[in-house]
């Protein structure tokens, strides 16, 4: 990926994520982005040592490896503006929400390799979970390639991309369930008694905590749960409470019901 050069046509918040991650990786050398405004492109040069430019098709015909980090209702336009640009060498790697690799192929109306990805708002944190589909015309190269972008900022999984509104309804949709959980479980604490304050302060703690051990020893969460429920004790009491009120349950219909409207959205406005 070192001998390649990298455009980004939109610096936005997932836009600059990805700047960001590759910059702080090392491997922001090369880099182009596209930006309009001139305050914006000046922000992004001081920032991160990059070019910025305000023409699309310009970028397009400078790089190798194009990272579309546009708003969906943007997606059309930008693709017909860069399409005459792009060529069978170019990898497309696109993060558009709802924008199906064969919708996007089907307005480019050329052969270019594809790859598309779906990061989450944890990006912002460089700990986003992206899921990454082909292609039919990208090559276990190019999978490398956008593996190792997107590793830049989290972790990254390759999946079908019949499987991409799954990803959508859970890890898309997913740190909206875990702040309203962190909610509650502050809500729990004052309710008990704790300032509220130190009540987030400790709900968030633990939720990080319990996430990254989780990470770092590679455990199921089922083990390290039974670690924490002793026999009769405090944490057994609280499951056996949110096991009566269908706290598992809830929580699955939530990344079905996001799944099935992931589906119904599906499309490239305009």
């Amino acid at each position: 990926m070192q001998k390649k050069k990298i455009g980004i046509i939109g610096v936005g918040n997932m836009g600059e994520a990805i700047l960001r991650g590759l910059h702080q990786k090392g491997m922001a050398k090369g880099i182009v982005v596209s930006e309009i405004r001139p305050d914006r492109g000046d922000y992004i040069k001081k920032n991160y040592g990059v070019e910025a430019i305000p023409d699309n098709q310009k970028l397009a015909s400078q790089v190798q490896i194009i990272i579309l980090a546009v708003k969906p209702q943007e997606l059309k336009g930008v693709l017909q503006a860069i399409a005459p640009a792009l060529d069978a060498s170019t990898l497309l790697i696109s993060i558009a929400a709802g924008a199906s690799l064969g919708a996007i192929a089907s307005i480019l109306a050329k052969d270019v390799r594809l790859v598309r990805a779906m990061p989450n708002i944890a990006a912002l944190a460089l700990e986003s979970a992206t899921a990454l589909s082909p292609g039919g015309g990208a090559s276990a190269e190019d999978m490398e390639v956008a593996q190792e972008i997107f590793n830049a900022m989290g972790k990254t999984v390759v999946i079908p991309e019949a499987l991409m509104d799954a990803v959508t309804g859970m890890s898309g949709s997913g740190p909206a369930y875990v702040c309203l959980f962190i909610e509650a479980l502050a809500d729990g604490g004052v309710r008990m008694g704790l300032p509220r304050k130190d009540a987030l302060e400790m709900a968030i703690q633990t939720v990080l905590g319990t996430a990254r051990l989780l990470s770092e020893q590679g455990e199921h969460p089922a083990h390290l749960k039974d670690r924490v429920a002793s026999p009769g004790g405090t944490t057994i009491a609280g499951i056996a409470s949110l096991e009566a009120k269908g706290f598992r349950g809830a929580v699955m219909e939530a990344v079905a019901a996001a799944t099935q409207r992931s589906k119904e959205l599906a499309k490239i406005p305009g």
